[in-house]
């Protein structure tokens, strides 16, 4: 266990400290899918203005949500392997300049989207930190198996953003979004925490494969999996995408089906890492078609 009174000193820290702790790879899948739905939203370009301020908004967002998970979390993170060196476990940052920088981060967010962009994104941007932060960091990540579930919902939160910024409200549309994100969130995760079981296990995080095993966790994967592939078609049956989103959208959900069909076949480490590998580009990806059919039918 690291000592709390430790972790309150920084050891001179540099600039790049503090952009780590921002966790920047975790952050820039999110960001794109709130771009993507500002595109989406404004069937092309949604200008300049209202793109820097999202860009700039929504990474200073998630960033504080980030922060703030890795000071309540730095006890565990010293013990497993992948988050060991965490500038919070290094103590390159100290626990209160690390806080400091969360709560500057978490009112300049709201400052930039509401100014830059309207309320309503400004006010979405802060519920999606506050779910992140108080409901799975705090609330659900050590207590629950279906912590990523509930609690992972929080990473469905830009899309939301990115839409309201550009129409000032939110009609089915970026629900859908929503939910999108919120049924591959568990295909996506669950792929990675079968292949780091053994750290979640070691320090006490009741993650699915540690709880209820391989097997039931392939399961889970592939029913996930179905219910992402159904909701990523359902824009096609409103009728509010057309011709390209439905042959891109074919050819990634058949993809994401064929490698979740794999994983749960033979629920080794190699198939676990190519679904997680895949699901990422899946996401980016299927976002981008329904930004470019929009463009081309809008």
């Amino acid at each position: 266990m690291v000592q709390s009174s430790s972790l309150t000193k920084p050891l001179g820290a540099t600039w790049r400290d503090y952009f780590w702790l921002t966790k920047p790879r975790v952050i820039s899948l999110l960001l794109f899918t709130a771009i993507m739905a500002m595109f989406i939203a404004a069937g092309g370009w949604p200008g300049l203005g209202l793109f820097a301020a999202v860009f700039a908004g929504g990474y200073m967002s998630a960033a504080s949500a980030n922060v703030f998970n890795m000071i309540v979390d730095r006890d565990i993170d010293a013990r497993m392997k992948r988050t060991a060196k965490r500038p919070t476990v290094t103590r390159a940052v100290g626990t209160r300049e690390a806080l400091v920088f969360a709560v500057v981060l978490m009112v300049g967010a709201f400052l930039v989207l509401w100014l830059g962009a309207n309320l309503a994104a400004a006010l979405l941007s802060m519920a999606g930190l506050g779910w992140y932060v108080l409901v799975y960091t705090l609330y659900m990540k050590r207590r629950f198996w279906s912590n990523i579930v509930i609690g992972g919902a929080a990473g469905a939160f830009p899309p939301l953003v990115g839409w309201a910024a550009v129409t000032g409200e939110l009609g089915w549309m970026p629900w859908l979004l929503f939910a999108l994100i919120f049924y591959w969130t568990p295909v996506h995760f669950w792929a990675l925490a079968l292949m780091i079981k053994e750290d979640y296990r070691a320090v006490g995080i009741p993650m699915l494969p540690v709880v209820m095993g391989e097997r039931a966790t392939v399961t889970q994967i592939g029913l996930y999996a179905v219910l992402t592939v159904l909701v990523a078609l359902l824009p096609l049956a409103f009728g509010q995408l057309h011709g390209f989103y439905l042959a891109s959208s074919l050819a990634l959900n058949a993809v994401l089906l064929w490698q979740s069909w794999e994983l749960y076949r033979v629920p080794e480490r190699p198939n676990a890492v190519r679904l997680y590998k895949f699901s990422m580009l899946y996401l980016a990806l299927i976002f981008v078609a329904m930004a470019a059919d929009r463009a081309l039918w809008m």
